[in-house]
C-alpha cells in the first residue's frame, strides 16, 4: 500500500468514534518500518484552524478501504 491511498482514509477512534484526521505525512525509523503518522484535524470552532499530532503504528487495529481504526494509545 503507498501512502497516497493511506492518505484518502479517515481515521477512526475505535473506543469514541470520534474522527481523528487525515494523514499528512509519515515518520519512517531507522530501519525503514512506519514509525507512526502525523495527522491533521481541523477545528470546527475556528474554521482556519488546524492541529497536528501523532499517531503511533502499533495503535493501528484495522485498515479498511475507506477507513483507518485506531485504539487508545493505553489500551
Amino acid at each position: 500500500m503507498r501512502l497516497s491511498e493511506l492518505q484518502t482514509k479517515e481515521i477512526i477512534n475505535m473506543t469514541t468514534g470520534k474522527r481523528l484526521g487525515m494523514i499528512i505525512d509519515v515518520i519512517i525509523s531507522t530501519d525503514g518500518a512506519i514509525k507512526s503518522l502525523i495527522l491533521e484535524e481541523k477545528k470546527i470552532k475556528r474554521l482556519s484552524s488546524r492541529e497536528e499530532y501523532e499517531l503511533d503504528w502499533k495503535q493501528i487495529t484495522k485498515i479498511g478501504d475507506d477507513i483507518i481504526l485506531v485504539k487508545d494509545k493505553y489500551e
